[in-house]
């Protein structure tokens, strides 16, 4: 091991579920607008777009059940996704090789500062600000691909003090999880460690503390948060 000048960061260490191993973070990709009715109600239209790709930072993931409201911020929206898992990657990923690379799955959400993302997308400016910040990504114990296989249909839901606001079905994906692995493999070199969120359906809205959340895809993961 090499001196360093500093201390190392620790590692992003992700719970597997039923054990007391852990899945180590390397990257963290998100999908954007992957399920058509989202799409719409963020004003987009589903029929044409290609995929498009924004990265949280690993140190972003939290499993402690908090989401501690941000700074400089006044709208922050929940939004819940399929979380994959990579237990391999490359370059040019073929389809028939691409779930091949997962390792298992969860639930997670994408928490979005949506007022400064409205500022930074009128200013034409990318989105760091609006994703990447402290505690954004809440994520749920992983499963194994092993234990419950690849899942391409089953409803994912979030619910905020009881009341369900976004439910739909992993079928409704425009770009179906092996597709994803393929355009983010042309455009990166995936590998193991990496993290992929993979699009949330509609009903979007915001969230205030002392809110209580629960998201799920059922017969994969629930998660419950506080947002403190």
């Amino acid at each position: 091991m090499p001196v360093t000048v500093i201390p190392l960061p620790a590692p992003v260490l992700l719970p597997i579920d039923g054990s007391e191993a852990r899945f180590p973070v390397r990257r963290v990709y998100c999908v954007g607008r992957n399920y058509a009715d989202h799409a719409i109600e963020m004003g987009a239209d589903p029929t044409r777009e290609p995929p498009f790709f924004f990265q949280k930072n690993a140190q972003n993931l939290v499993t402690d059940g908090r989401f501690p409201y941000p700074p400089l911020s006044n709208s922050v929206h929940f939004e819940v996704e399929l979380v994959m898992a990579l237990k391999a990657g490359g370059s040019d990923i073929a389809a028939d090789k691409a779930l091949d690379c997962v390792w298992g799955y969860g639930v997670g959400i994408d928490f979005t500062r949506r007022d400064l993302q409205d500022g930074l997308k009128k200013a034409g400016r990318s989105w760091e600000a609006a994703k990447a910040f402290e505690a954004s990504a809440p994520v749920s114990a992983l499963v194994p691909a092993d234990k419950i296989g690849h899942p391409q249909s089953g409803a994912i839901w979030l619910d905020v003090n009881g009341s369900r606001k976004q439910k739909g079905d992993l079928s409704q994906m425009i770009w179906k999880l092996p597709e994803i692995i393929v355009e983010l493999s042309k455009l990166f070199t995936l590998a193991a460690g990496d993290i992929i969120m993979t699009g949330t359906p509609a009903g979007v809205g915001p969230v205030v503390r002392g809110d209580h959340i629960q998201g799920a895809v059922d017969g994969v993961a629930m998660l419950d948060v506080a947002v403190i």
